[in-house]
Protein backbone atom coordinates (compact mmCIF):
# COMPACT_ATOMS: atom_id res chain seq x y z
CA UNK A 1 0.00 0.00 0.00
CA UNK A 2 1.65 3.50 -0.95
CA UNK A 3 2.04 5.84 1.40
CA UNK A 4 1.20 9.63 0.87
CA UNK A 5 3.66 12.29 2.22
CA UNK A 6 1.59 13.59 4.53
CA UNK A 7 0.58 10.23 6.18
CA UNK A 8 1.03 10.22 10.17
CA UNK A 9 1.54 14.18 10.07
CA UNK A 10 -0.92 16.60 11.66
CA UNK A 11 -3.62 17.91 8.68
CA UNK A 12 -3.34 21.10 7.48
CA UNK A 13 -5.31 23.62 7.12
CA UNK A 14 -5.60 22.64 3.20
CA UNK A 15 -7.04 19.52 3.15
CA UNK A 16 -9.62 20.47 5.89
CA UNK A 17 -13.28 20.16 4.91
CA UNK A 18 -15.44 23.30 4.86
CA UNK A 19 -17.96 22.83 7.29
CA UNK A 20 -20.49 25.33 6.05
CA UNK A 21 -20.65 24.28 2.57
CA UNK A 22 -20.93 20.69 3.36
CA UNK A 23 -23.97 21.04 5.87
CA UNK A 24 -25.46 23.60 3.48
CA UNK A 25 -25.17 21.49 0.66
CA UNK A 26 -26.87 18.37 2.48
CA UNK A 27 -30.58 20.83 2.52
CA UNK A 28 -30.04 22.80 -0.60
CA UNK A 29 -28.86 19.64 -3.27
CA UNK A 30 -30.84 16.89 -4.61
CA UNK A 31 -29.93 13.56 -5.47
CA UNK A 32 -30.94 12.05 -8.79
CA UNK A 33 -31.78 8.14 -7.72
CA UNK A 34 -31.27 7.30 -11.65
CA UNK A 35 -28.10 7.76 -11.06
CA UNK A 36 -26.67 5.16 -8.87
CA UNK A 37 -23.90 6.65 -7.09
CA UNK A 38 -26.74 9.28 -5.86
CA UNK A 39 -29.38 6.68 -4.85
CA UNK A 40 -29.51 5.18 -1.27
CA UNK A 41 -27.64 2.13 -1.07
CA UNK A 42 -26.89 -0.19 2.10
CA UNK A 43 -23.42 -1.40 2.60
CA UNK A 44 -22.39 -4.00 4.97
CA UNK A 45 -23.80 -1.38 7.62
CA UNK A 46 -26.21 1.15 6.61
CA UNK A 47 -26.09 4.26 3.63
CA UNK A 48 -23.57 5.89 3.67
CA UNK A 49 -22.32 8.97 1.63
CA UNK A 50 -21.03 13.07 1.31
CA UNK A 51 -23.86 15.67 0.74
CA UNK A 52 -21.05 17.67 -1.63
CA UNK A 53 -21.69 14.29 -4.02
CA UNK A 54 -25.33 14.35 -3.78
CA UNK A 55 -24.76 11.11 -2.20
CA UNK A 56 -26.05 11.97 1.55
CA UNK A 57 -28.21 14.73 1.77
CA UNK A 58 -31.73 15.86 3.57
CA UNK A 59 -33.78 13.82 0.79
CA UNK A 60 -31.97 10.38 1.42
CA UNK A 61 -32.79 10.75 5.59
CA UNK A 62 -36.22 11.82 5.06
CA UNK A 63 -37.06 8.42 2.34
CA UNK A 64 -34.78 6.57 4.70
CA UNK A 65 -36.61 7.49 7.87
CA UNK A 66 -39.90 7.19 6.80
CA UNK A 67 -39.19 3.51 4.98
CA UNK A 68 -38.30 2.10 8.43
CA UNK A 69 -41.18 4.08 9.89
CA UNK A 70 -43.45 1.77 7.35
CA UNK A 71 -41.31 -1.01 7.84
CA UNK A 72 -41.48 -1.07 11.37
CA UNK A 73 -45.25 -0.53 10.94
CA UNK A 74 -45.61 -3.90 8.75
CA UNK A 75 -43.51 -5.47 11.26
CA UNK A 76 -45.55 -4.16 14.09
CA UNK A 77 -42.44 -3.13 16.15
CA UNK A 78 -44.03 -0.75 18.42
CA UNK A 79 -41.37 0.11 21.25
CA UNK A 80 -39.28 2.90 21.50
CA UNK A 81 -36.28 3.97 19.01
CA UNK A 82 -33.20 4.30 20.15
CA UNK A 83 -31.39 7.25 18.14
CA UNK A 84 -27.96 8.11 18.41
CA UNK A 85 -26.04 10.34 16.52
CA UNK A 86 -21.47 10.37 16.03
CA UNK A 87 -19.51 13.71 16.12
CA UNK A 88 -19.60 14.00 12.04
CA UNK A 89 -20.80 17.31 10.85
CA UNK A 90 -23.82 15.82 8.53
CA UNK A 91 -24.82 13.74 11.56
CA UNK A 92 -26.87 16.79 13.79
CA UNK A 93 -28.88 17.77 10.20
CA UNK A 94 -29.71 13.81 9.52
CA UNK A 95 -30.47 13.30 13.32
CA UNK A 96 -32.87 16.20 13.11
CA UNK A 97 -34.16 15.43 9.80
CA UNK A 98 -34.93 11.65 11.08
CA UNK A 99 -36.69 12.98 14.18
CA UNK A 100 -39.00 15.05 12.13
CA UNK A 101 -40.01 12.17 10.25
CA UNK A 102 -40.00 9.70 12.89
CA UNK A 103 -42.24 12.01 15.36
CA UNK A 104 -44.71 12.36 12.56
CA UNK A 105 -45.20 8.61 11.91
CA UNK A 106 -46.18 8.41 15.84
CA UNK A 107 -42.79 7.00 17.04
CA UNK A 108 -41.66 7.61 20.65
CA UNK A 109 -37.48 8.18 19.82
CA UNK A 110 -35.39 7.80 22.75
CA UNK A 111 -32.64 10.92 22.31
CA UNK A 112 -29.18 11.73 24.60
CA UNK A 113 -31.24 14.26 27.32
CA UNK A 114 -28.64 16.94 26.58
CA UNK A 115 -28.72 15.94 22.63
CA UNK A 116 -25.41 14.90 22.92
CA UNK A 117 -23.76 12.04 21.00
CA UNK A 118 -24.31 8.22 21.47
CA UNK A 119 -21.67 5.62 20.52
CA UNK A 120 -22.92 2.64 18.02
CA UNK A 121 -22.65 0.15 21.00
CA UNK A 122 -23.78 1.88 23.65
CA UNK A 123 -27.08 1.99 21.74
CA UNK A 124 -27.11 -1.54 20.84
CA UNK A 125 -27.03 -1.89 24.71
CA UNK A 126 -29.80 -0.25 24.97
CA UNK A 127 -32.19 -1.67 23.07
CA UNK A 128 -31.04 -5.22 24.42
CA UNK A 129 -31.72 -3.69 27.78
CA UNK A 130 -34.60 -2.58 27.07
CA UNK A 131 -36.21 -5.58 24.88
CA UNK A 132 -34.75 -8.24 27.90
CA UNK A 133 -37.67 -10.50 28.87
CA UNK A 134 -39.95 -8.45 26.47
CA UNK A 135 -41.98 -10.25 23.89
CA UNK A 136 -44.39 -7.07 22.53
CA UNK A 137 -43.56 -3.86 21.77
CA UNK A 138 -40.34 -3.86 21.07
CA UNK A 139 -37.45 -1.44 20.49
CA UNK A 140 -35.27 -0.68 17.56
CA UNK A 141 -32.40 1.77 16.79
CA UNK A 142 -31.02 4.15 14.50
CA UNK A 143 -27.05 4.99 14.60
CA UNK A 144 -26.07 8.28 12.29
CA UNK A 145 -22.58 7.88 11.82
CA UNK A 146 -20.40 6.77 8.90
CA UNK A 147 -17.87 5.22 11.22
CA UNK A 148 -14.21 5.72 10.99
CA UNK A 149 -14.13 7.42 7.56
CA UNK A 150 -13.68 11.08 6.50
CA UNK A 151 -15.25 14.61 8.01
CA UNK A 152 -16.89 14.96 4.46
CA UNK A 153 -19.41 11.90 5.37
CA UNK A 154 -21.96 10.92 6.68
CA UNK A 155 -24.10 7.64 7.60
CA UNK A 156 -27.44 5.93 8.53
CA UNK A 157 -27.72 2.68 10.53
CA UNK A 158 -30.97 0.58 11.29
CA UNK A 159 -30.40 -1.35 14.47
CA UNK A 160 -33.14 -4.17 14.75
CA UNK A 161 -35.05 -5.71 18.05
CA UNK A 162 -31.67 -7.81 18.37
CA UNK A 163 -29.78 -5.03 19.01
CA UNK A 164 -27.58 -5.49 15.56
CA UNK A 165 -27.02 -4.18 12.46
CA UNK A 166 -30.00 -5.25 10.19
CA UNK A 167 -29.51 -7.94 8.03
CA UNK A 168 -29.25 -7.72 4.39
CA UNK A 169 -32.88 -8.69 3.83
CA UNK A 170 -34.32 -5.90 6.10
CA UNK A 171 -31.66 -3.34 4.25
CA UNK A 172 -32.99 -4.20 0.77
CA UNK A 173 -36.22 -3.58 1.47
CA UNK A 174 -35.70 -0.65 3.61
CA UNK A 175 -33.16 0.56 0.32
CA UNK A 176 -35.49 0.11 -2.42
CA UNK A 177 -38.43 1.84 -0.25
CA UNK A 178 -36.44 4.62 0.12
CA UNK A 179 -35.10 4.92 -3.33
CA UNK A 180 -38.88 4.51 -4.36
CA UNK A 181 -39.87 7.79 -2.11
CA UNK A 182 -37.08 9.90 -3.60
CA UNK A 183 -38.35 8.78 -7.28
CA UNK A 184 -41.64 9.72 -6.02
CA UNK A 185 -41.01 13.02 -5.38
CA UNK A 186 -41.03 12.65 -1.43
CA UNK A 187 -45.06 12.58 -1.31
CA UNK A 188 -45.51 9.74 0.68
CA UNK A 189 -43.24 11.44 3.81
CA UNK A 190 -44.70 12.09 6.75
CA UNK A 191 -42.97 15.10 9.01
CA UNK A 192 -42.99 17.99 11.38
CA UNK A 193 -41.78 21.25 12.22
CA UNK A 194 -38.35 20.38 14.48
CA UNK A 195 -39.73 22.57 16.85
CA UNK A 196 -43.09 21.13 17.31
CA UNK A 197 -40.74 17.70 17.33
CA UNK A 198 -39.26 18.71 20.50
CA UNK A 199 -42.60 20.50 22.55
CA UNK A 200 -44.60 17.16 21.40
CA UNK A 201 -44.65 13.41 23.29
CA UNK A 202 -42.78 11.51 20.85
CA UNK A 203 -39.76 12.80 21.41
CA UNK A 204 -37.63 11.21 25.27
CA UNK A 205 -34.92 12.94 26.56
CA UNK A 206 -32.88 9.36 27.66
CA UNK A 207 -29.85 9.41 30.27
CA UNK A 208 -27.44 6.65 27.58
CA UNK A 209 -24.34 6.98 29.62
CA UNK A 210 -25.45 6.03 33.45
CA UNK A 211 -26.99 2.38 32.79
CA UNK A 212 -24.07 1.83 30.30
CA UNK A 213 -21.55 2.93 32.77
CA UNK A 214 -23.34 1.30 35.68
CA UNK A 215 -23.52 -2.12 33.73
CA UNK A 216 -19.75 -2.76 32.41
CA UNK A 217 -18.67 -4.36 35.56
CA UNK A 218 -20.55 -7.01 34.74
CA UNK A 219 -18.44 -7.76 31.57
CA UNK A 220 -14.87 -6.46 32.56
CA UNK A 221 -13.80 -6.96 35.65
CA UNK A 222 -13.21 -3.11 36.58
CA UNK A 223 -12.32 -4.25 40.51
CA UNK A 224 -9.08 -5.67 39.06
CA UNK A 225 -7.99 -2.81 36.76
CA UNK A 226 -8.49 -0.31 39.90
CA UNK A 227 -6.84 -2.31 42.41
CA UNK A 228 -3.20 -2.88 40.15
CA UNK A 229 -3.51 0.51 39.21
CA UNK A 230 -3.28 0.31 35.48
CA UNK A 231 -2.56 3.60 34.34
CA UNK A 232 -4.65 3.83 31.11
CA UNK A 233 -4.03 6.62 28.08
CA UNK A 234 -7.49 7.34 25.97
CA UNK A 235 -7.59 9.44 22.38
CA UNK A 236 -11.49 9.49 22.16
CA UNK A 237 -10.06 11.23 18.88
CA UNK A 238 -12.98 13.61 18.71
CA UNK A 239 -15.88 10.86 18.51
CA UNK A 240 -19.33 9.74 20.80
CA UNK A 241 -18.05 8.50 23.68
CA UNK A 242 -16.15 12.03 24.47
CA UNK A 243 -18.63 12.36 27.29
CA UNK A 244 -18.49 8.53 28.58
CA UNK A 245 -14.65 8.35 29.83
CA UNK A 246 -14.70 10.66 32.82
CA UNK A 247 -17.75 8.60 34.28
CA UNK A 248 -16.22 5.38 33.97
CA UNK A 249 -12.89 6.72 35.26
CA UNK A 250 -15.11 7.87 38.32
CA UNK A 251 -17.32 4.89 39.11
CA UNK A 252 -14.39 2.20 39.11
CA UNK A 253 -11.39 4.55 40.32
CA UNK A 254 -9.50 4.27 37.24
CA UNK A 255 -6.36 5.62 36.89
CA UNK A 256 -7.59 6.99 33.54
CA UNK A 257 -6.02 10.31 31.84
CA UNK A 258 -7.50 12.03 28.23
CA UNK A 259 -5.06 12.54 25.97
CA UNK A 260 -7.36 14.74 23.84
CA UNK A 261 -10.67 16.34 25.06
CA UNK A 262 -11.62 18.04 21.45
CA UNK A 263 -14.53 17.36 19.65
CA UNK A 264 -13.90 19.41 16.09
CA UNK A 265 -16.67 18.24 12.84
CA UNK A 266 -13.10 19.20 10.60
CA UNK A 267 -11.31 16.60 12.85
CA UNK A 268 -8.86 18.97 12.14
CA UNK A 269 -6.38 17.65 15.46
CA UNK A 270 -6.54 13.91 13.70
CA UNK A 271 -2.81 13.08 12.16
CA UNK A 272 -3.52 12.16 7.91
CA UNK A 273 -3.98 8.44 7.22
CA UNK A 274 -1.86 6.42 5.12
CA UNK A 275 -3.68 8.21 1.63
CA UNK A 276 -3.42 11.45 2.27
CA UNK A 277 -7.12 11.74 3.89
CA UNK A 278 -8.32 12.68 7.49
CA UNK A 279 -9.72 9.45 8.72
CA UNK A 280 -10.18 8.37 12.17
CA UNK A 281 -9.21 4.97 11.83
CA UNK A 282 -8.13 4.05 15.14
CA UNK A 283 -6.44 0.24 13.47
CA UNK A 284 -4.11 2.70 11.76
CA UNK A 285 -0.87 3.30 12.46
CA UNK A 286 -0.88 6.92 10.73
CA UNK A 287 -4.09 7.88 12.11
CA UNK A 288 -3.20 6.94 15.50
CA UNK A 289 0.78 8.70 15.37
CA UNK A 290 0.07 10.88 18.39
CA UNK A 291 -0.99 7.99 20.87
CA UNK A 292 1.30 6.42 19.29
CA UNK A 293 3.76 8.40 20.20
CA UNK A 294 2.71 8.42 23.90
CA UNK A 295 3.17 5.14 24.63
CA UNK A 296 5.54 4.76 26.95
CA UNK A 297 3.41 7.62 29.32
CA UNK A 298 1.06 4.48 30.10
CA UNK A 299 0.62 0.84 30.65
CA UNK A 300 -2.23 0.72 28.52
CA UNK A 301 -3.03 3.08 25.67
CA UNK A 302 -6.21 2.89 23.31
CA UNK A 303 -8.57 5.05 20.81
CA UNK A 304 -12.01 4.80 18.97
CA UNK A 305 -13.56 5.77 15.82
CA UNK A 306 -16.08 8.03 15.71
CA UNK A 307 -18.99 6.17 16.96
CA UNK A 308 -16.86 3.74 18.84
CA UNK A 309 -17.50 0.87 17.63
CA UNK A 310 -14.34 -0.07 16.71
CA UNK A 311 -10.83 -0.27 18.90
CA UNK A 312 -7.11 1.04 18.80
CA UNK A 313 -4.67 -0.40 21.42
CA UNK A 314 -1.55 1.05 22.13
CA UNK A 315 1.25 -0.96 24.60
CA UNK A 316 4.39 0.26 25.54
CA UNK A 317 6.16 -2.93 24.11
CA UNK A 318 4.33 -2.65 20.89
CA UNK A 319 3.14 0.18 19.83
CA UNK A 320 -0.31 0.10 18.04
CA UNK A 321 -1.27 -3.09 17.44
CA UNK A 322 -2.63 -5.17 14.48
CA UNK A 323 -6.27 -5.33 14.71
CA UNK A 324 -6.09 -9.44 14.19
CA UNK A 325 -3.25 -9.60 16.85
CA UNK A 326 -5.49 -7.93 19.45
CA UNK A 327 -8.53 -9.93 18.41
CA UNK A 328 -6.57 -13.42 19.04
CA UNK A 329 -5.14 -12.47 22.74
CA UNK A 330 -8.60 -11.16 23.43
CA UNK A 331 -10.03 -14.82 22.89
CA UNK A 332 -7.21 -16.61 24.62
CA UNK A 333 -8.12 -14.60 27.63
CA UNK A 334 -11.58 -14.83 27.57
CA UNK A 335 -12.62 -18.41 27.21
CA UNK A 336 -9.68 -18.94 29.90
CA UNK A 337 -11.75 -16.50 32.57
CA UNK A 338 -15.24 -16.45 31.48
CA UNK A 339 -15.71 -19.52 33.21
CA UNK A 340 -19.74 -19.38 33.41
CA UNK A 341 -19.51 -19.22 29.82
CA UNK A 342 -21.27 -22.06 28.46
CA UNK A 343 -18.89 -24.77 27.19
CA UNK A 344 -19.91 -25.49 23.52
CA UNK A 345 -19.61 -21.29 22.93
CA UNK A 346 -18.01 -20.63 19.87
CA UNK A 347 -15.42 -18.14 18.62
CA UNK A 348 -17.18 -16.32 15.80
CA UNK A 349 -14.35 -14.86 12.86
CA UNK A 350 -14.60 -13.41 9.84
CA UNK A 351 -13.18 -15.28 7.15
CA UNK A 352 -10.25 -12.37 6.08
CA UNK A 353 -9.54 -12.57 9.57
CA UNK A 354 -6.14 -13.51 10.59
CA UNK A 355 -5.31 -17.91 10.72
CA UNK A 356 -3.40 -16.93 13.86
CA UNK A 357 -7.06 -17.06 15.63
CA UNK A 358 -7.81 -20.66 14.05
CA UNK A 359 -4.58 -21.78 15.44
CA UNK A 360 -5.33 -20.05 19.34
CA UNK A 361 -8.58 -21.74 19.00
CA UNK A 362 -7.62 -24.94 18.03
CA UNK A 363 -4.86 -25.48 20.85
CA UNK A 364 -7.50 -24.37 23.26
CA UNK A 365 -10.04 -26.78 21.76
CA UNK A 366 -12.67 -24.24 20.93
CA UNK A 367 -15.02 -24.14 18.26
CA UNK A 368 -14.33 -21.67 15.22
CA UNK A 369 -16.87 -20.33 13.36
CA UNK A 370 -15.96 -18.65 9.83
CA UNK A 371 -18.71 -15.81 8.72
CA UNK A 372 -18.34 -13.70 5.77
CA UNK A 373 -17.22 -9.95 5.56
CA UNK A 374 -19.48 -8.17 8.25
CA UNK A 375 -20.36 -7.63 11.72
CA UNK A 376 -24.21 -8.83 10.97
CA UNK A 377 -23.04 -12.36 10.55
CA UNK A 378 -22.34 -12.23 14.20
CA UNK A 379 -25.70 -10.58 15.53
CA UNK A 380 -27.86 -14.25 15.76
CA UNK A 381 -25.18 -16.07 17.89
CA UNK A 382 -24.53 -13.56 20.14
CA UNK A 383 -28.22 -12.76 20.69
CA UNK A 384 -29.19 -16.37 20.90
CA UNK A 385 -25.42 -17.14 23.06
CA UNK A 386 -24.07 -19.26 20.78
CA UNK A 387 -20.73 -17.35 20.28
CA UNK A 388 -18.87 -16.07 23.06
CA UNK A 389 -17.31 -13.80 20.70
CA UNK A 390 -17.36 -12.44 17.30
CA UNK A 391 -14.51 -10.21 15.53
CA UNK A 392 -13.44 -8.69 12.37
CA UNK A 393 -9.95 -7.89 10.77
CA UNK A 394 -11.71 -4.47 10.69
CA UNK A 395 -10.95 -4.02 14.64
CA UNK A 396 -14.62 -4.40 15.16
CA UNK A 397 -15.71 -6.83 17.82
CA UNK A 398 -18.12 -7.99 20.86
CA UNK A 399 -18.35 -10.76 23.41
CA UNK A 400 -20.41 -11.88 26.24
CA UNK A 401 -21.28 -10.69 30.08
CA UNK A 402 -19.76 -12.84 33.29
CA UNK A 403 -22.99 -15.07 32.46
CA UNK A 404 -22.86 -15.74 28.92
CA UNK A 405 -25.61 -12.89 28.06
CA UNK A 406 -25.84 -11.00 25.41
CA UNK A 407 -23.88 -7.10 26.11
CA UNK A 408 -23.72 -5.75 22.78
CA UNK A 409 -25.04 -7.36 19.41
CA UNK A 410 -22.99 -4.47 17.34
CA UNK A 411 -19.27 -3.94 17.62
CA UNK A 412 -18.26 -2.14 21.08
CA UNK A 413 -15.06 -0.52 21.12
CA UNK A 414 -15.44 0.76 24.46
CA UNK A 415 -15.56 -2.82 26.10
CA UNK A 416 -12.70 -4.48 24.06
CA UNK A 417 -10.46 -1.76 25.18
CA UNK A 418 -11.29 -1.83 28.43
CA UNK A 419 -10.47 -5.89 28.00
CA UNK A 420 -7.02 -4.65 27.03
CA UNK A 421 -6.56 -2.66 30.32
CA UNK A 422 -8.20 -5.99 32.10
CA UNK A 423 -5.74 -8.62 30.69
CA UNK A 424 -2.75 -5.72 31.76
CA UNK A 425 -4.19 -5.70 35.32
CA UNK A 426 -5.25 -9.64 35.87
CA UNK A 427 -1.73 -10.91 33.82
CA UNK A 428 0.80 -8.81 34.46
CA UNK A 429 1.81 -8.39 31.03
CA UNK A 430 -0.04 -6.36 28.13
CA UNK A 431 -1.32 -8.02 25.17
CA UNK A 432 1.59 -7.36 23.26
CA UNK A 433 3.54 -9.60 25.28
CA UNK A 434 0.97 -11.90 25.08
CA UNK A 435 0.85 -11.81 21.24
CA UNK A 436 4.65 -12.25 21.29
CA UNK A 437 4.45 -15.93 23.33
CA UNK A 438 1.51 -16.38 20.03
CA UNK A 439 4.66 -16.49 17.57
CA UNK A 440 7.17 -18.10 19.59
CA UNK A 441 4.56 -21.05 19.79
CA UNK A 442 2.27 -21.05 16.31
CA UNK A 443 4.95 -19.10 14.07
CA UNK A 444 4.72 -15.45 13.05
CA UNK A 445 2.40 -14.67 10.14
CA UNK A 446 2.45 -11.49 8.13
CA UNK A 447 -0.59 -10.52 6.61
CA UNK A 448 -1.46 -7.22 4.37
CA UNK A 449 -4.69 -6.27 1.91
CA UNK A 450 -4.22 -4.57 -1.55
CA UNK A 451 -6.31 -2.98 -3.66
CA UNK A 452 -6.55 -4.13 -7.71
CA UNK A 453 -8.77 -1.85 -10.13
CA UNK A 454 -12.08 -4.07 -11.54
CA UNK A 455 -14.66 -3.19 -13.90
CA UNK A 456 -18.36 -3.71 -12.82
CA UNK A 457 -18.75 -6.58 -14.69
CA UNK A 458 -15.58 -7.98 -13.12
CA UNK A 459 -16.56 -7.38 -10.06
CA UNK A 460 -19.61 -9.70 -10.74
CA UNK A 461 -17.40 -12.27 -12.00
CA UNK A 462 -15.98 -12.32 -8.73
CA UNK A 463 -18.92 -11.91 -6.93
CA UNK A 464 -20.89 -14.67 -8.39
CA UNK A 465 -17.95 -17.25 -8.58
CA UNK A 466 -17.90 -20.87 -8.51
CA UNK A 467 -15.25 -23.10 -6.96
CA UNK A 468 -14.96 -25.06 -9.74
CA UNK A 469 -13.49 -22.26 -11.53
CA UNK A 470 -10.29 -22.59 -9.86
CA UNK A 471 -8.23 -25.16 -11.43
CA UNK A 472 -5.25 -24.34 -9.94
CA UNK A 473 -4.15 -27.45 -7.20
CA UNK A 474 -0.87 -25.07 -5.29
CA UNK A 475 -0.83 -21.75 -4.41
CA UNK A 476 2.69 -20.57 -3.83
CA UNK A 477 4.68 -23.66 -3.91
CA UNK A 478 1.89 -25.56 -1.58
CA UNK A 479 -1.17 -27.50 -2.15
CA UNK A 480 -4.51 -25.77 -1.62
CA UNK A 481 -6.88 -27.32 0.53
CA UNK A 482 -9.74 -25.16 0.69
CA UNK A 483 -11.37 -23.26 -1.98
CA UNK A 484 -14.12 -21.66 -0.92
CA UNK A 485 -17.02 -19.06 -2.01
CA UNK A 486 -19.26 -19.78 1.15
CA UNK A 487 -18.20 -18.97 4.34
CA UNK A 488 -17.48 -22.83 6.50
CA UNK A 489 -18.83 -21.34 9.47
CA UNK A 490 -22.81 -20.88 8.12
CA UNK A 491 -22.73 -21.57 4.30
CA UNK A 492 -23.45 -18.30 3.25
CA UNK A 493 -22.09 -16.73 0.12
CA UNK A 494 -19.06 -14.45 0.75
CA UNK A 495 -19.33 -12.59 -2.18
CA UNK A 496 -15.81 -13.63 -3.04
CA UNK A 497 -13.15 -16.26 -3.31
CA UNK A 498 -10.79 -17.75 -0.59
CA UNK A 499 -8.07 -20.28 -1.34
CA UNK A 500 -6.37 -22.25 1.36
CA UNK A 501 -2.82 -24.00 2.19
CA UNK A 502 -1.51 -25.18 5.20
CA UNK A 503 0.90 -21.74 5.83
CA UNK A 504 -1.08 -19.54 3.61
CA UNK A 505 -4.38 -18.10 2.39
CA UNK A 506 -5.83 -15.27 0.25
CA UNK A 507 -9.41 -14.33 -0.48
CA UNK A 508 -10.58 -11.88 -3.18
CA UNK A 509 -13.91 -9.76 -2.87
CA UNK A 510 -15.28 -6.82 -4.81
CA UNK A 511 -15.67 -3.37 -3.60
CA UNK A 512 -19.34 -2.30 -2.79
CA UNK A 513 -18.68 1.22 -3.79
CA UNK A 514 -15.65 1.57 -5.63
CA UNK A 515 -14.42 0.15 -9.14
CA UNK A 516 -11.59 -2.39 -7.28
CA UNK A 517 -11.77 -5.56 -5.56
CA UNK A 518 -9.91 -6.10 -2.17
CA UNK A 519 -6.79 -9.25 -2.17
CA UNK A 520 -6.36 -9.91 1.72
CA UNK A 521 -3.61 -12.35 2.05
CA UNK A 522 -1.25 -14.13 4.78
CA UNK A 523 1.31 -16.38 5.32
CA UNK A 524 2.92 -17.92 8.10
CA UNK A 525 6.37 -18.63 6.09
CA UNK A 526 7.01 -14.75 5.48
CA UNK A 527 7.19 -11.86 3.62
CA UNK A 528 8.49 -13.50 0.29
CA UNK A 529 6.02 -16.16 0.35
CA UNK A 530 3.38 -13.48 0.96
CA UNK A 531 4.43 -11.87 -2.15
CA UNK A 532 3.84 -14.99 -3.82
CA UNK A 533 0.42 -15.36 -2.35
CA UNK A 534 -0.25 -12.31 -3.73
CA UNK A 535 0.98 -12.26 -7.11
CA UNK A 536 -0.29 -15.76 -7.89
CA UNK A 537 -3.63 -14.35 -6.58
CA UNK A 538 -4.10 -11.42 -8.63
CA UNK A 539 -3.02 -13.66 -11.97
CA UNK A 540 -5.57 -16.38 -11.04
CA UNK A 541 -8.26 -13.42 -10.63
CA UNK A 542 -6.95 -12.07 -13.82
CA UNK A 543 -7.55 -15.14 -16.13
CA UNK A 544 -11.37 -15.08 -14.28
CA UNK A 545 -11.40 -12.02 -15.91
Amino acid sequence: MSKHELAGKPAPESILANIPTLVSSFYSLRPDVTNQSQAVSFGTSGHRGSSLTNSFNQNHILAIAQAICEYRKKNEITGPLFLGMDTHALSVPAFETAIRVFAANGVKVKVDKHFGYTPTPVISHAILTYNKNRTEDLADGVVITPSHNPPEDGGFKYNMTHGGPADSKTTEIIEKRANEIIYSGLKDVLKMDYEDCLNGPHVIRYDYITPYVDDLENIINMKAISDAGVKIGVDPMGGAGIHYWKPIAEKYGLSLSLVNETVDPSFRFMTVDHDGKIRMDCSSPYAMAKLIEMKDKYDIAFGNDPDYDRHGIVTPTGGLMNPNHYLAVAIKYLFETRTDWKKDTKVGKTLVSSSMIDRVAEDAGLELCEVPVGFKWFVDGLYSGEFGFGGEESAGASFQRFDGSAWSTDKDGIILNLLAAEITAVTGKNPSQHYKEFENKFGKPVYERMDAPATKEQKNILKNLDSDSIKSDTLAGESIISKLTHAPGNGAAIGGLKVVTNNGWFAARPSGTEDIYKIYAESFKGPDHLKMIQDEAQKLIDSLF
